[in-house]
């Protein structure tokens, strides 16, 4: 990955933050309370993006982001960017998690250690994850997600913005899909 303007003057790191500037990055990211389906999705996708050498990057948060780490975990390598400094896992239960990334990737922080995870702070990590990233995958998003913003910010900062089309009903992907037909008007207008 390249480190462009959009990567914050410093980061904090545990475990080897060579990867990021060694090997592509792909982003996957989606909601907290994600379907079974994206899940799945999320695991497959990380797995198989590390197995070709790929560094899947994350926010390390419960669903989606957690899914993909653990896929990438198990076939290569994953970089969990925290909204906390790198001394504060959250949410605590992926304090293990965290250990496991560390010791074949990376977690890194644009925040020093010690700041404690504040809502503001999220969405300055998400502006972190699609910085790293040449593509960003969205798995599953509302229409009002953290999801979003990193797609957003992503688009900004000229990467690429991928989205896994899911079940219309109910409402889970409707921000994914949403994305889709940006996307769609985006492209029919070149």
């Amino acid at each position: 990955c390249s480190l462009p303007i959009y990567f914050p003057p410093a980061i904090w790191y545990r475990g080897d933050i060579s990867v990021v500037t060694s090997r592509p990055c792909v982003a996957i990211v989606g909601s907290r309370a994600a379907s079974a389906t994206s899940l799945a999705m999320a695991s497959r996708l990380g797995a198989d993006l590390a197995a070709m050498g790929v560094v899947v990057v994350s926010g390390l948060a419960r669903g989606v982001d957690s899914a993909a780490h653990r896929g990438a975990l198990g076939t290569g390598v994953t970089v969990a960017v925290l909204g906390s400094g790198v001394d504060t896992v959250y949410p605590a239960e992926h304090a293990g998690l965290a250990g496991q990334i560390s010791a074949q990737g990376a977690v890194v922080s644009e925040l020093p250690p010690g700041v404690p995870p504040l809502a503001y702070h999220f969405p300055l990590r998400n502006r972190v994850i699609s910085g790293l990233s040449s593509v960003v995958v969205v798995v599953e998003a509302a229409e009002k997600s953290g999801s979003l913003i990193t797609a957003g910010y992503a688009l900004n900062q000229g990467r690429e913005v991928l989205a896994v089309p899911g079940t219309v009903a109910g409402g889970r992907n409707r921000g994914a899909h949403a994305l889709d037909r940006k996307s769609t008007r985006l492209n029919s207008s070149h």
